[in-house]
C-alpha cells in the first residue's frame, strides 16, 4: 500500500514540476479517449458541462458569502430561511 502512495505522490510532484508539455500532453488523450469512447456530440456535451462546472466552482464556492449571495438570488431569504 505504501508502495502506490510513493508512486502516486512521484507521479503528481513530476506532474506539478513537468511543466505545460505534460499537462498538454494529459488534456489531449483525455480528450481522444472521449471522442474514440462516446463520439463528438457526447464528447462536446460532457466538455461543456464541465466547463460549466468549473466557472460555478470558481465563482461561486471560493467563499461562503458569494454562496449565499447565489442562493438569495435563486430562493429570496425572507422566505425559506
Amino acid at each position: 500500500m505504501r508502495d502506490k502512495k510513493n508512486i502516486f505522490s512521484a507521479l503528481l510532484d513530476h506532474l506539478n514540476t513537468g511543466g505545460s508539455g505534460i499537462k498538454g500532453a494529459i488534456s489531449g488523450f483525455v480528450i481522444a479517449l472521449l471522442l474514440v469512447l462516446f463520439g463528438l456530440l457526447r464528447t462536446l456535451f460532457i466538455l461543456i458541462i464541465t466547463i460549466i462546472g468549473y466557472y460555478i466552482g470558481v465563482r461561486y464556492f471560493s467563499d461562503e458569502k458569494s454562496i449565499k449571495e447565489l442562493l438569495d438570488r435563486i430562493f429570496p431569504p425572507g422566505r425559506f430561511r
